[in-house]
């Protein structure tokens, strides 16, 4: 039998320090960039008012074909994304129940020696989060196809009592969607954050800091964000009609 599969399993004091910062990194900037401090909202906050006054702008347009091709674009991204984690996925478990080819791959590289359980359990950590990214990126694509049912389902005529509650439904969906397909990004940020485990623990500390820098700035110091903020959409326009239990804070630039 091979000895280097059954050599004890040791993780010392850096690598679950390094394994605790990075999952508890990617819980807080979730909740960071979802629930922001009012005096500084995130861009995905900001973008939750375009999408309500983009769903009150379809009430009115016509031909509403324009609407349905921006939605099927959305709808390719999360495809995407989702078809992309499933092939990490595959990749991944086909290296984790190959040992000889990540002891291959170990010596290649010229990481730190360790068991083969050892690189299991840390190539397991990364497909912990590409797996997470699957479920979110699928779960957008379905509210995504709700939400064009939805917006099929708004009366053309904007008389209609019912068409703007309906249009702010969809909006909803679009938003609920939105936030799952930006969990389902960030969970493939803090995924390659993981690999860097198989460098050691400061490697791992290291492209954690790196990936909430980053993750940080496009949220709340872009250029992007800056110009998100220039034109933002009046308040008014979510003064009626919005469903019960949707987000309620509005902010202001």
């Amino acid at each position: 039998m091979d000895k280097y599969l059954y050599l004890p399993l040791t993780l010392g004091f850096a690598d679950l320090s390094a394994v605790a910062l990075l999952f508890i990194g990617w819980f807080a900037m979730g909740r960071v960039t979802e629930h922001p401090p009012a005096s500084r909202p995130s861009v995905s906050v900001l973008m939750k008012q375009y999408r309500r006054e983009w769903m009150l702008q379809f009430l009115t347009r016509e031909p509403r074909i324009f609407d349905g091709g921006i939605l099927s674009t959305l709808r390719d991204g999360t495809a995407f994304f989702a078809s992309a984690c499933m092939i990490a996925t595959g990749g991944i478990l086909a290296l984790v129940s190959d040992t000889d080819q990540l002891r291959g791959l170990v010596r290649e590289l010229d990481l730190e020696q360790g068991t083969a359980v050892l690189w299991e359990i840390k190539l397991l950590v990364a497909m912990f989060f590409v797996v997470n990214a699957f479920l979110k990126f699928a779960w957008a694509h379905r509210l995504f196809g709700y939400c064009a049912v939805m917006m099929a389902a708004v009366p053309n005529d904007v008389t209609d009592p019912s068409a703007r509650d309906k249009a702010l439904q969809a909006a909803e969906l679009n938003i609920t969607a939105a936030r799952s397909f930006n969990a389902g990004l960030r969970s493939v940020y803090f995924a390659l954050a993981g690999l860097a485990w198989l460098a050691g623990p400061l490697a791992l500390l290291v492209a954690t800091a790196v990936v909430l820098f980053v993750t940080w700035r496009r949220e709340f110091a872009s250029n992007s964000r800056q110009i998100i903020l220039h034109a933002l959409p009046s308040r008014d326009v979510h003064a009626h009609g919005e469903p019960q239990g949707s987000e309620s804070r509005h902010p202001q630039p």
